[in-house]
């Protein structure tokens, strides 16, 4: 494969020469594209022993043979890593001030990823937000960075993902179509916290594993997902071209977000969602009565809204829900039991049953869920870990959206 590699000038350009390495090592002819900064990082000379030809940033390198239209026009994939926040906002309004941002400017009908890198203050400034999101509008994919140690003592989201990563995400886009090419896929993931005061919360065990998993596995069959992310630790957070991330924290929160992609032609709810919160919130800590010690406040719960149930109130024709339901059985019904009665209740295409415990569901354990239709029939079994579990649940989606 031809694969054109932008470098542009940041501290985590050295990154890009760990990816070139594994690139070239996969078999793939490599044409490195670095901008005057990145130069300054890392020298003309390390890329092109690397790379195995002439390395330059001037627009009029190769006029002969038109290298600012011949290196687009012919990758198979075109990668920039690192993408600070200048390369990004010159991609985003089409500037072409080098042979890299020629390029860029003639990649309309080949893949582009970027994997930006710079300070967290950069990361979320309105202006890099806005011209991320233009960026994707166009189908430029863009991953989202690494939270961890940046230049200096500063620390926080803006990391360039490891080489592996994005090597991964890259190739991906490439690959053969898969079963949901085409579709748009919304996931929840996570568990919501209901605040009682500003240190405490009700909350839940989910780690959002199982959600991101599904999530990277329906990426991977070709769909664009939107990931609901809801309390999910960061090292969680999958780092994929096809995914875009939004976190929420509260019931109230999951389902403005739910809502608001409820179009999607596909819909998976693996959140955990919080059955109730707190009437009233306090606005400072909620203190304990050293003078009466079996003192202890009273809490008044109310019912927060069914999110799926108002989905599928709202679905449309075509429309696959996907339902999960977390179960631990009783002294009445086994898990098989419960989830059959909740999967005729909720009425949804699909309802993902599984036994949560110490040893399985919530957390980096293994999994195992019965996936029945809306009448309640058994339509299959899957098992292992999270992954393997929602390979196997993203195969069954996919038969529903072919038929």
């Amino acid at each position: 494969m031809r694969i054109v590699l932008g470098v542009s000038g940041g501290i985590a350009a050295y990154k890009g020469v760990l990816l070139l390495r594994l690139l070239r090592e996969a078999g793939h002819e490599v044409r490195v594209l670095p901008t005057a900064s990145a130069l300054r990082f890392v020298g003309a000379p390390t890329w092109e022993a690397l790379a195995g030809h002439e390395v330059s940033a001037d627009v009029f390198h190769g006029t002969h043979t038109v290298d600012h239209v011949r290196f687009g026009k012919d990758a198979d994939l075109v990668i920039v890593a690192p993408a600070t926040a200048n390369l990004l906002a010159q991609a985003a309004s089409g500037q072409a001030t080098d042979l890299l941002t020629n390029t860029l400017l003639m990649t309309a009908h080949t893949p582009v990823l970027m994997a930006p890198a710079m300070h967290t203050e950069m990361w979320e400034h309105p202006a890099t937000v806005a011209n991320i999101s233009l960026l994707r509008e166009r189908g430029v994919h863009v991953l989202e960075p690494d939270s961890g140690r940046l230049t200096g003592a500063d620390s926080g989201p803006g990391r360039l993902p490891e080489p592996e990563r994005i090597a991964a995400a890259a190739l991906d886009l490439v690959a053969g179509e898969g079963p949901l090419k085409g579709a748009r896929v919304v996931v929840s993931a996570g568990g919501t916290q209901e605040p009682l005061d500003p240190v405490r919360f009700i909350g839940n065990r989910s780690s959002g594993r199982q959600g991101v998993a599904l999530a990277v596995a329906a990426a991977r069959a070709g769909a664009r997902v939107d990931l609901i992310a809801c309390n999910v630790a960061q090292d969680v957070l999958p780092a994929h071209p096809r995914i875009t991330i939004t976190p929420a924290h509260t019931t109230a929160d999951l389902a403005e977000e739910m809502n608001r992609r409820a179009a999607a032609d596909v819909l998976i709810m693996v959140a955990a969602v919080a059955d109730f919160r707190p009437k009233a919130s306090s606005q400072t800590k909620i203190k304990k009565d050293d003078a009466d010690p079996e003192s202890a406040p009273t809490i008044e719960l109310v019912r927060n809204p069914d999110i799926l149930a108002g989905l599928l109130e709202r679905r449309r024709a075509g429309q696959i829900i996907v339902g999960f339901g977390a179960e631990t059985g009783d002294d009445t019904a086994t898990v098989a039991e419960l989830g059959r009665r909740k999967a005729i209740r909720k009425g949804a295409d699909l309802l993902a049953v599984n036994e949560v415990g110490t040893s399985s569901g919530f957390g980096d354990v293994p999994n195992r869920v019965l996936l029945l239709d809306r009448e309640g029939e058994i339509r299959g079994e899957v098992a292992g870990t999270k992954s393997e579990v929602a390979d196997g649940i993203v195969a069954e989606i996919a038969q529903l959206w072919r038929n």
